[in-house]
């Protein structure tokens, strides 16, 4: 019989709660400007051209963090590699909080992102290393104080920016940045100790994901089917933070505020589904059902927005913020359809990278249906297509396959 999971917290507190606070900066800077842009906009120009810039920056730096974050995890080490993201999250904070400029603003808000993108890589990994018999449990834990942490800055942004100004509405999360840090430079000066104790040399604990590794996930179906899930999550969430409020008032009729409270509503309802999805995923033979009620759940809500938006606005919305289930679940499946440290890292920046490029889109393309059509309908057939193709990858990790066993069949044929 398998040995009986260990108990969380035996000798893994440091660490939980390192995974825990990490988790609560991960979307902090994602939600933060746009329920402000007016406040902001009385000291710094913002065009529209501008403020689609800054709607795009999330996906587009995290797609770059996932090509990044490997290298860098191998050179220096996960617990190394996670404080320095850390690092860079809290000066990209400080920056956008002290921008007197556009250009500065985009460059406090891409160094954040780029420290967020690559915690988001090596978060899954280190799930695995630290609690590899609770992968389901911590995932859910961290994935769930992910939306938190991408709905609490559109809840108080604007308030917070009314009673003491936008730039501290902004550079508060550097805070929350700085209480990350301690229990991952605690984990650092362990993992340095041990090793000056076994006398080793300071070399990353990680297996090497060797360059044929990642260069062959192109031919793992599970590799493909997980990066799809992925990509269609992230396409549909940047695409409903960038706009939402907009399509909410133009075929709804609601009011800004209300706009904003139901993007809020949008980021919150994903909470059930980031505790109860990773656990399923890990006791279930067949987690592709799982996506395909993800799935279910974009397209519901896209058909109530085009033919009966007034209806019952808030319950179209919930089900679309339902959708991104897929994205909890991605982030198990990056570790339960691994067998190795290597496996993972090599899967994790493989579907990030490639899932969040193909997310950059969703909001510009967006707009530009949007454009040509003159209206919304458009552009929501066209996320409800996007959310539809997941259908495959729900077929492929239905089967249950494991990434370096479906290489290793292809490479003996």
């Amino acid at each position: 019989m398998p040995a009986a999971p260990a108990p969380l917290w035996r000798g893994r507190v440091i660490a939980l709660l390192a995974i825990v606070t990490i988790a609560l900066s991960l979307r902090s800077a994602v939600a933060a400007i746009s329920p402000i842009i007016d406040q902001i906009s009385v000291d710094i120009e913002l065009t529209t051209v501008g403020l689609g810039v800054l709607g795009m920056l999330p996906p587009v730096f995290f797609a770059l963090s996932g090509l990044i974050a490997p290298p860098i995890a191998r050179r220096i080490g996960l617990e190394a590699s996670l404080v320095l993201a850390i690092g860079i999250m809290i000066v990209g904070h400080l920056v956008r909080s002290a921008s007197g400029s556009y250009t500065v603003l985009l460059i406090g808000s891409a160094l954040a992102l780029v420290g967020m993108g690559i915690g988001n890589v090596l978060l899954p990994p280190a799930v695995k290393r630290y609690f590899p018999d609770r992968i389901g449990l911590v995932t859910a834990t961290y994935a769930t104080l992910m939306s938190i942490s991408t709905a609490l800055p559109a809840l108080l942004a604007a308030p917070l920016a009314d009673s003491i100004g936008w730039r501290f509405s902004l550079g508060v999360w550097s805070g929350l940045a700085m209480v990350a840090l301690i229990p991952w430079v605690i984990l650092l000066g362990r993992h340095r100790a041990s090793l000056a104790a076994s006398q080793h040399e300071e070399t990353p604990e990680l297996e090497e994901p060797p360059p044929a590794l990642v260069n062959r996930l192109w031919r793992s179906p599970a590799a493909l089917a997980i990066t799809l899930a992925f990509a269609v999550s992230s396409l549909n969430a940047y695409a409903a933070f960038a706009w939402l409020p907009e399509i909410l008032g133009d075929i709804a009729g609601v009011t800004p505020i209300t706009g904003g409270s139901l993007l809020a509503l949008f980021s919150f309802a994903g909470l059930p589904a980031s505790i109860i999805a990773p656990i399923l995923v890990t006791r279930l033979k067949n987690a592709g059902w799982i996506i395909h009620a993800g799935v279910a759940f974009f397209v519901l809500g896209y058909l109530g927005l085009i033919f009966a938006p007034t209806a019952a606005t808030w319950l179209w919305v919930l089900l679309i913020g339902l959708g991104p289930i897929l994205f909890p679940v991605c982030l198990v499946l990056i570790n339960s359809r691994t067998r190795t440290h290597a496996g993972s890292i090599a899967l994790s920046g493989f579907a990030q990278g490639i899932g969040y490029t193909i997310g950059a889109v969703g909001p510009l393309l967006v707009g530009v249906l949007h454009e040509i059509s003159g209206g919304w309908t458009l552009p929501l057939y066209f996320l409800l297509a996007t959310a539809l193709t997941a259908v495959i990858a729900g077929v492929v990790i239905g089967r249950g396959r494991f990434i370096e066993d479906e290489l290793a069949e292809h490479a003996a044929r």
